[in-house]
């Protein structure tokens, strides 16, 4: 994710992700920002029952629209637990993030065979603390194979672009400014903050 930071993240997680858990299982309304799984960021544009074939008239359901995908549809039932569906970070959950980036660890993987298991797995927790560990593993990774005369692999590559997408794209909605340049937003904000503490 930042990888010109240069930056070795070491330490815990912050409060930013302790006070969006908080709000994981609130009700949601037409209108509201929410992050759906590894979906992303949506909107909610209806809740009711859906007019399909076998779906149950007694079951009310969220209707999601991505934010980067506007003819998609998404649908999960308003009771359903299988898949993580919380609030968008607010701007200043989001900033506290960035401003703990370099106290985010890395990914524990004592299995190599295991890697792609982690990765998903941190999908699956939708956190976005866990998508900063994980880009900054990929990092390292890369990093270090490339001090091996050795490419990055595809499957790093591909779910370092897949973590960029969740974690840019809900930045950028919090935050208010387009998704491409989250990256250099943080960047500047990191440095900027190095140089009042220095």
């Amino acid at each position: 994710m930042f990888q010109k930071l240069g930056i070795l993240y070491i330490g815990s997680t912050g409060e930013a992700e302790n006070k969006m858990t908080e709000r994981m299982c609130s009700m949601f309304q037409v209108g509201d920002v929410v992050v759906y799984g590894s979906t992303g960021v949506c909107e909610v544009v209806d809740i009711g029952p859906l007019d399909l074939p076998g779906m149950s008239k007694e079951r009310e359901y969220y209707t999601l629209r991505p934010f980067y995908e506007e003819r998609s549809r998404v649908f999960t039932p308003v009771d359903g637990q299988k898949v993580i569906l919380r609030a968008v970070l607010t701007k200043k959950e989001a900033l506290e993030l960035i401003d703990q980036i370099r106290e985010i660890g890395i990914l524990t993987i004592t299995n190599e065979k295991q890697r792609e298991t982690e990765y998903k797995a941190c999908f699956l927790k939708c956190n976005c603390t866990e998508l900063v560990k994980m880009l900054n593993t990929i990092h390292q990774r890369k990093e270090e194979r490339l001090a091996h005369g050795k490419r990055p692999t595809a499957k790093d590559e591909r779910y370092c672009h897949m973590a960029e997408e969740n974690l840019f794209g809900e930045l950028a909605v919090a935050l208010k400014i387009e998704k491409g340049k989250v990256k250099e937003f943080s960047h500047d904000r990191l440095e900027h903050h190095m140089e009042a503490v220095g």
